[in-house]
């Protein structure tokens, strides 16, 4: 059989594979960009094992990102610099606020909601951190709060980026398996909520063991009116969110048209407002090209470099390897959690999945997993990894913008990873969390 056939193979690599991968860690200790050193690596490993033609390499990179779906990654990094330009972004926080005004730690939660609120407009990570971070980790010190904690919350509440639809990484992981992304979005759903209900129990428990927060001091008919105040002066903001959401999951716009529909209202949006002016496209263009630019090189890098990681064998190899070790199909996925995990520690999401999903993928199909569930999956465990210590990229970025100490941030940060962990393990045993919200033919 198939199985046992894989079992008896050894993962055997040459040089061309440790020279480029011992390349690749090099040029990222000394601080070059990811794109480049995956450049570099790709070329290395292409010249060494005569896999591709290095002729061909300059039509891989630009055929590998000529793709429509990835129109809407530059769209939605623009929608979400729009928002936060626009003040669109403080209407989420003062909503958010005014549900959970009503209870203790009710500002620290509110810090969770607008996480998932912008997660669900950017679908980034990283930009969520900055953006919520600037709002609300001096109003949470001055709530109660340890600043190292706050940034902390704050860290693992953006981590929502990637997890909540609509994502730039389904959008990647969707590309490179082939998968399709409007599928991929409405899988999410339930995983990416989950996730959000971890970190808001996870803070509401810390919160009531530290006596951190107070709060809670307002009558059911205080809370309706405050609320209703707050809706009233803020419900324009959920257009966006809205649309994208009823666009792609009605089936009327792909995730590519949302996006644009959403850059549209959301720009039309700060004009009527009057906080949006045509002085500020300039600096708004530049922002926002700036962060896709990180992104598409290194998609254009990563493909002819999967391409040639197939072609020498190594997802072969690795299936391989790991089958020969154990058969039983939980500890597998429990193997691949933990490798997840740790390259979200110390890696961007985009060449993770570009790298890791064709190797790990073949791993899945070899124990059945569902594709649908083994994205969910992948995407869930990086996202973990970006505030797992010391590495996460989440830690670095709010002590970026509050000078705390990536090391207190990151012991903070414990607590959230550990049920943010479980979840994951959830999603990783059963499949329904995945693929209950589609159709048969999925499941």
């Amino acid at each position: 059989m198939m199985w046992q056939q894989l079992g008896a193979q050894t993962l055997e690599l040459g040089w061309d594979f440790y020279a480029s991968v011992l390349l690749f860690i090099i040029l990222v200790a000394l601080a070059v960009p990811v794109w480049a050193a995956i450049g570099a690596a790709t070329i290395c490993m292409l010249v060494m094992s005569g896999a591709l033609p290095l002729s061909l390499l300059g039509e891989k990179l630009f055929s590998g990102i000529d793709a429509f779906a990835l129109t809407a990654v530059p769209l939605f990094i623009l929608t979400g610099d729009v928002l936060v330009r626009t003040g669109l972004s403080r209407k989420f926080l003062d909503v958010a606020e005014a549900l959970t005004c009503w209870a203790k730690g009710g500002f620290g939660s509110a810090t969770v909601l607008v996480c998932g609120m912008f997660a669900a407009i950017s679908g980034s990570d990283a930009a969520g951190a900055a953006a919520v971070g600037r709002m609300t980790i001096d109003r949470l010190v001055e709530s109660g709060y340890p600043r190292p904690y706050a940034c902390a919350l704050v860290a693992a509440g953006a981590c929502t980026g990637i997890l909540i639809p609509p994502s730039i990484a389904y959008i990647i992981i969707g590309l490179v398996l082939g998968i399709a992304v409007s599928t991929l979005f409405l899988a999410a759903l339930i995983p990416g909520l989950l996730i959000l209900t971890a970190i808001l129990v996870t803070n509401i428990v810390m919160n009531r063991l530290n006596l951190w927060e107070g709060g809670g001091i307002m009558t059911a008919a205080e809370w309706r009116a405050n609320l209703w105040r707050t809706l009233k002066s803020g419900w324009y903001a959920f257009l966006v969110p809205g649309i994208i959401f009823y666009g792609i999951f009605s089936g009327r716009l792909t995730p590519t048209e949302a996006g644009a529909v959403a850059v549209v209202v959301t720009i039309a949006m700060g004009f009527l407002l009057g906080t949006l002016k045509f002085s500020d496209f300039p600096a708004m263009l530049v922002s926002s090209a700036k962060v896709n630019g990180v992104i598409l090189p290194i998609i254009a890098f990563s493909i002819p470099l999967a391409e040639a990681l197939a072609i020498i064998g190594v997802p072969q190899g690795f299936v391989g390897a790991l089958t020969s070790m154990t058969s039983n199909e939980y500890a597998l996925i429990a193997i691949m959690v933990l490798i997840l995990v740790a390259a979200g520690c110390v890696m961007e999401t985009t060449p993770n999945i570009v790298i890791l999903a064709p190797i790990l993928y073949p791993l899945a199909q070899e124990i059945e997993m569902n594709q649908i569930q083994f994205c969910i999956m992948m995407i869930t465990a990086l996202g973990v990894g970006f505030i797992t210590p010391p590495l996460g990229l989440n830690l670095f970025v709010v002590s970026g913008i509050t000078g705390e100490s990536i090391l207190k941030i990151a012991y903070r940060a414990i607590p959230f990873v550990f049920f943010m962990l479980i979840v994951t393990l959830m999603i990783a045993y059963i499949p329904a969390f995945s693929t209950s919200l589609l159709p048969d033919v999925y499941r």
